[in-house]
């Protein structure tokens, strides 16, 4: 094996999306216009979930969350590529990369604890109907919503005070931002210790959401195997399908990227993924969501009705 010059890295250069020019001005247009859209249509959500009466619920509730959470996964990242994208230097400090590292990896982890409260949820809802405003309540989604930042933290804490402890052969990141794996990418050496963590307390701390997400749904699929009401099955597919499909969406981007050792990435595949974990999959959340859920639509509906008739009585004065 071929020994690589080690260098003191005082900032990283991001590649981005591409390295030809010619297609910057169309990069830069089509992310800018998917970037709006996500974080335009995750603020309606919220504020739909915040202002509508009928959505006070604790399922609303931490569909709000998620709505913040993929309003942050963007701006954390992408603001800074479509900044890149139309400049020459496309430099970042240090210190702005594991910054960048921390809060990506910590939000990008919330996310997925997030998908597993409103598994939750829905299996209560479906399952034990009855007990449902008993068991889930404001105070629960609360402290796991609190809880949840805390591991997720913690978690991205030691990740990037592992990788702020590699040897760097090399500034230039093949990515539009610092991710974890582009950076283990550049380490003179094997980051044995970072991939076993990966393997063993990544899996652990981000797995085990994921788990908790299929034995809900095995319960769930249990519950609605006996239900004799078909009004009853189609309710409860429609709750949950929405739902269904975001976790599927995440997870399968997530597994595609940090689930195989730094010497079998392939970081153009990688990029691809990213931009679709970081802005489309944030884009399609709020579709998802409202276009699937009647009182989400109905929501919307009365809150374009009030503004409406708001400018209308404002016209006339």
């Amino acid at each position: 094996m071929a020994t690589k010059n080690k260098t003191e890295v005082t900032e990283f250069v991001l590649l981005g999306l591409s390295s030809r020019p010619e297609i910057q001005p169309v990069i830069f247009g089509v992310v800018l216009i998917m970037y709006l859209m996500a974080v335009l249509g995750n603020t309606l959500l919220i504020l739909v979930a915040c202002s509508d009466p009928r959505l006070q619920t604790p399922m609303y509730f931490l569909l709000s969350q998620l709505s913040l959470i993929d309003i942050s996964l963007t701006t954390i990242t992408i603001p800074q590529m479509l900044v890149h994208t139309l400049s020459v230097n496309r430099s970042i400090s240090y210190n702005r990369c594991m910054t960048q590292l921390f809060f990506f990896m910590a939000v990008g982890s919330m996310e997925v604890y997030l998908l597993g409260a409103m598994a939750y949820d829905r299996y209560v809802a479906i399952c034990d109907p009855l007990r449902y405003s008993a068991i889930v309540s404001y105070s629960l989604c609360l402290q796991i919503t609190l809880t949840s930042w805390m591991v997720v933290s913690l978690n991205s804490l030691l990740y990037s005070v592992l990788v702020t402890r590699l040897t760097f052969c090399g500034n230039k990141v093949t990515h539009f931002f610092c991710d974890i794996t582009p950076l283990l990418k550049l380490s003179c050496t094997r980051p044995v210790l970072n991939e076993m963590l990966i393997f063993t307390e990544g899996v652990a701390v981000v797995g085990s959401p994921f788990f908790f997400i299929w034995g809900s749904y095995v319960r769930i699929g249990i519950a609605m195997a006996h239900m004799h009401s078909f009004a009853a099955l189609k309710k409860a597919l429609s709750t949950c399908s929405s739902h269904i499909l975001v976790v599927l969406l995440l997870f399968g981007s997530l597994a595609r990227m940090y689930l195989k050792p730094s010497s079998s990435y392939d970081l153009d595949q990688d990029r691809q993924v990213a931009i679709f974990y970081t802005l489309i999959s944030p884009m399609l959340n709020p579709l998802i969501y409202s276009l699937r859920n009647q009182d989400v639509k109905g929501a919307l509906w009365r809150l374009f009705r009030k503004l409406h008739t708001s400018d209308w009585l404002s016209d006339k004065e």
